[in-house]
């Protein structure tokens, strides 16, 4: 008797651009994996996920963290990445010094084109989402593979040791961070003051540094923009952007979100989510 077997399509013409998120869950959909999805969708690239922790959260803080077992993250890291290349990995939250060495040791091993970091500490809300000794592996391991680390004001000081708030420090603070490694850093402005937000890049590499402006918009739905800026950031690395154009891109992308979300009321609490798809972009085929 013969078999039935299924029959296999040929192999099509083109592929997607994809893009890999190293993060945690947000039970409320406004950070972490989720914020990185929707940002994903609507920039029309192919999102895949590595879920660090488990946490229970919604507009009024985290309750809880659950971080993934060592043998989860690095199953899930080696199943995505030996079979689906990502054209940029976007990190996040990664909670402790064991997770931290199985990245860096995936990778090394797979070494993706683009690494974007957003180095997750504390959430809006005060929660700690990273443990303290995390931070020395983050520093040894991981900052060396990243492309692009984009820190916010306090991350940026715990990283560089300077106070990265004041003016005349931002530019030295992000050559610190880029000593330990990365290609470039980029030192956002939403927790400085004044009428605009400016987030200072320094590529590292280039030895330029660049300077993106936005309007500093009041409004309470502004949860998880740390986690949508890398993630566009790195949805655009991966479609062909140079670094400065993915930045430029992504910040408009962020600012446009943050706006469009402003008259909408979700849930009670004072952290409310942006609106990711104000302008959906089709799935680009390559």
């Amino acid at each position: 008797m013969e078999e039935n077997t299924p029959d296999i399509p040929p192999r099509a013409a083109h592929t997607l651009c994809t893009v890999l998120s190293v993060a945690g869950s947000d039970s409320c959909g406004g950070a972490g994996i989720q914020a990185d999805l929707k940002t994903f969708s609507a920039l029309g690239v192919y999102g895949m996920t590595a879920v660090t922790a488990l946490t229970a959260q919604n507009t009024r803080g985290v309750q809880a963290v659950f971080p993934a077992g060592e043998a989860c993250l690095r199953a899930q890291l080696e199943a995505v990445l030996s079979d689906v290349r990502p054209g940029a990995v976007k990190v996040g939250m990664v909670f402790g010094r064991a997770q931290v060495e199985i990245l860096a040791d995936a990778l090394e091993a797979y070494r993706p084109a683009w690494v974007v970091y957003d180095p997750v500490m504390v959430s809006s809300s005060g929660a700690r989402l990273m443990e303290p000794e995390a931070l020395q592996a983050v520093r040894e391991r991981l900052l060396p593979l990243c492309s692009l680390v984009t820190p916010n004001v306090p991350e940026a000081e715990v990283l560089s040791g300077l106070p990265a708030s004041a003016a005349g420090f931002r530019l030295q603070a992000c050559r610190r961070i880029a000593a330990l490694g990365p290609r470039a850093v980029l030192l956002k402005g939403g927790h400085s003051a004044g009428p605009a937000a400016d987030d200072l890049l320094w590529d590292a590499a280039a030895e330029e540094a660049f300077v993106y402006s936005a309007p500093r918009l009041s409004t309470r739905n502004a949860h998880g923009t740390g986690c949508t800026l890398s993630s566009a950031i790195a949805a655009f690395l991966a479609r062909g952007r140079a670094l400065p154009g993915a930045v430029g891109e992504a910040k408009h992308f962020l600012t446009e979100a943050l706006r469009s979300a402003a008259d909408v009321c979700l849930g009670t609490g004072p952290n409310g989510p942006l609106n990711h798809f104000f302008a959906p972009q089709p799935l680009i085929k390559r």
